[in-house]
């Protein structure tokens, strides 16, 4: 009897692989970049599972591709933007997601930006790098300090709750919160306070991005978010890029009116050599590592094995994104 195939579009950590060579034909692409869109179609071909990445556009023609046998596919991520729902729920194909175990490790980087552009750190390096670097200096390198400021948490979830934590506890930060409703359980550990959009932008020294990426938070934050903001205020963002206009970003950045920003995710992911975000002292970018600790990628490689095999024995999978 044959044994089902499943495609992995990329290396992952090891225990995705162990767990899915005991159910399954395993077909993975190597190389360090996305496999391109013939790639896609041609390894998704006859298989039964496969398990993307938010680099792997997942629409009809690779559902097609792969054919009727198509039964489940994982996403090696919370979200799962780059998987067209609606064509896998008309074809009766389970759909998961790793969500809970990267929470802990994606909060830790959004308050690692927030400490790095708030004491200007990508200066100072490039200042040490450059050889610049002269003497102690005053007036050199002056950054904002945090104790007491205002943290605006843009999407009170799993990952905004986890910041607001670190942050409130380590250096006593006021929390204000956007949500589709106010989380009492939240307000009354973090003595927190769900508010409009437009009052924590107005309001916050320090606004992190926490939505998913929907038409409704497609450039959420934009030129009129930007202009409310305080002129020191920091922006972090380890959501989706495209939740921020990226044109406006540079505008206010450039001219400097805002603080600073920080960002693990950007449009298009990596940002062209040319792009101006790259060009600016006031703005760090980093390549999408929110996640990007053993402990966090091996237990989302685990999640997402979990769901194929499930969805392979035509089981309900443990981690579903809410259509079968």
């Amino acid at each position: 009897m044959n044994r089902p195939v499943v495609f992995v579009t990329r290396q992952l950590p090891d225990v995705a692989l162990q767990i899915l060579s005991k159910h399954a034909e395993v077909r993975v692409h190597h190389g360090t970049l996305p496999p391109t869109r013939q790639e896609l179609l041609a390894g998704a071909s006859g298989c039964s599972g496969i398990l993307s990445l938010l680099s792997d556009r997942i629409d009809a023609e690779v559902m097609d591709a792969a054919g009727t046998k198509l039964r489940v596919i994982s996403n090696f991520a919370v979200g799962y933007n780059n998987i067209d729902i609606d064509a896998a729920k008309l074809r009766k194909i389970q759909v998961g997601n790793t969500p809970d175990v990267l929470t802990q490790a994606t909060a830790d980087m959004a308050v690692a930006l927030v400490l790095a552009v708030a004491r200007r750190v990508r200066e100072g390096w490039q200042s040490v790098e450059s050889g610049n670097w002269k003497t102690w200096e005053p007036l050199g390198w002056l950054g904002v300090e945090l104790e007491g400021r205002t943290l605006g948490i843009v999407g009170m979830g799993r990952i905004g709750a986890a910041v607001a934590r670190k942050l409130r506890g380590g250096w006593g930060m006021q929390v204000l919160y956007t949500a589709r409703t106010p989380k009492p359980t939240v307000d009354c550990e973090l003595q927190s306070r769900h508010v409009s959009l437009q009052q924590l932008v107005e309001s916050s020294d320090v606004i992190s991005v926490h939505v998913p990426l929907s038409e409704q938070t497609r450039h959420l934050i934009g030129k009129p978010e930007f202009d409310s903001m305080k002129s020191e205020a920091i922006l972090v963002n380890t959501a989706r890029g495209e939740v921020i206009d990226q044109a406006a970003l540079e505008a206010v950045l450039s001219e400097g009116k805002i603080f600073g920003a920080g960002l693990d995710v950007c449009t298009p992911e990596p940002l062209p050599p040319e792009s101006g975000l790259l060009k600016l002292n006031n703005c760090l970018v980093v390549p999408h590592i929110g996640s990007a600790t053993q402990t966090a990628r091996s237990s989302m490689a685990r999640r997402a094995a979990e769901n194929i095999v499930a969805g392979l024995s035509g089981q309900q999978i443990p981690f579903s994104v809410g259509i079968s």
